[in-house]
């Protein structure tokens, strides 16, 4: 008897388990699940155009590999991209090699302070630098990258230059007023369009908009009468400058609301007086401020005439600063902001009391490059120290 309920049981077991599997068979296969919001989505090839007019198909965010040629390229690249998608740098940027461009490894470069480790690594794509204005298509097709940005800005050479290589060839450009320039801004758009980086490259144009607005607004107000008059000097044209380089239409003097002494040249952009303009100009000089760029040709200069700056009032008073290079393979462009800063702060001290120039140059050189520079800048050869007001009496000896 107890031997056919247990038959009778598993007999029941055995139909429960077959009509279960004959009603799973038949039951249609569950729907796959649908792709949550904000998931993958394919790249598609887009039409841009470029800082120079060139119409250019990119596929955003798509790129594995990035070439940068032409000075000012690679900065501007570091200030958006990804600096490890980097498959090939130009030699001038590159301190492992020993023949190479050299001329500016002195002066604070801050993207090669933050990334030059990086770019060590990386084989060569062109020699770069002021003398070598070239694209040089082997070496960087033998970097194998899949899309060049370049700071050539020749449409013609560009577009030979891009039916060459058989990848996308996009043009960056400032303009003349640096980083204050709406090439610039659009530079770093186009740059994080490209690399998916819209966030960062919006966060990046909207703080040197702030910056700019903020130095403005205090500056705004000051009467024409009690402004100093103020000498721009030294800046870098080529490598080439000394005491008798300067601008008119100096655009940190304008955001700052400086009054310039040089104003009755032909031309605004950068270029050399002759000595008895100086010397002519001298006794309205309030203040000089004088790049760090052109330390290296005055001092020479002084050792054979320390009588130079004789009829400089500025120099007479002690009332020469020191402002960092901001021309070094192109514009240093957080440097030309931290610049505007110290030129509103030398000339108008009790309206910038409270900005610590080191804890300004940090604040920048993190939003550009992620990095706290400050101390690092200030340690360049070609950078004396940092922002600084000169001792007059010592300084060149």
């Amino acid at each position: 008897m107890k031997t056919k309920r247990i038959l009778a049981l598993l007999l029941a077991a055995v139909l429960i388990f077959t009509m279960a599997a004959c009603t799973a068979k038949n039951e249609p296969a569950p729907e796959p699940a649908e792709e949550p919001a904000g998931g993958p989505v394919a790249a598609e090839e887009i039409v841009i155009t470029d800082m120079i007019g060139r119409e250019v198909a990119v596929t955003p965010g798509s790129y594995k590999n990035v070439v940068c040629i032409g000075a000012g390229a690679l900065r501007m690249y570091s200030y958006v991209g990804d600096v490890s998608l980097l498959c090939g740098v130009e030699d001038i940027d590159n301190t492992a090699l020993e023949e190479r461009p050299k001329m500016f490894d002195s002066v604070a470069r801050p993207y090669m302070l933050a990334y030059g480790d990086t770019f060590t690594d990386l084989p060569s794509c062109g020699v770069g630098g002021p003398n070598a204005q070239a694209a040089e298509a082997e070496k960087i097709l033998a970097c194998g990258p899949d899309i060049v940005i370049s700071e050539y800005e020749d449409v013609e050479k560009e577009d030979a230059l891009q039916e060459q290589l058989g990848v996308p060839v996009v043009t960056l450009k400032a303009g003349p007023m640096g980083v204050f320039d709406e090439g610039f801004a659009g530079s770093m758009r186009m740059l994080g369009k490209i690399f998916g980086s819209e966030e960062k490259a919006e966060a990046l144009v909207g703080f040197v908009e702030s910056e700019k607005a903020e130095i403005a607004k205090r500056t705004a107000d000051i009467a024409d009468g009690d402004k100093p008059s103020v000498y721009i000097c030294g800046l870098g044209n080529w490598g080439t400058t000394n005491h008798l380089m300067t601008a008119q239409n100096y655009v940190s003097f304008n955001v700052a609301n400086v009054k310039n002494v040089v104003n009755d040249l032909e031309n605004n952009g950068i270029q050399p007086i002759e000595e008895e303009k100086f010397a002519a100009l001298g006794e309205d000089m309030d203040i000089i401020i004088m790049d760090a760029a052109a330390v290296k040709n005055i001092k020479p200069l002084y050792a054979e005439d320390p009588g130079m700056f004789d009829a400089c009032k500025a120099w007479n008073e002690g009332e020469v600063y020191l402002e960092m290079a901001y021309n070094a393979y192109y514009t240093n462009y957080e440097i030309a902001l931290l610049n505007t800063w110290f030129i509103a702060k030398t000339v108008y001290p009790d309206l910038f009391e409270d900005i610590d120039m080191a804890a300004k140059t940090d604040e920048v050189t993190q939003v550009f490059l992620g990095k706290n520079l400050a101390d690092a800048i200030a340690a360049m050869p070609s950078s004396f120290g940092g922002y600084q007001k000169i001792d007059t009496e010592t300084f060149f000896q």
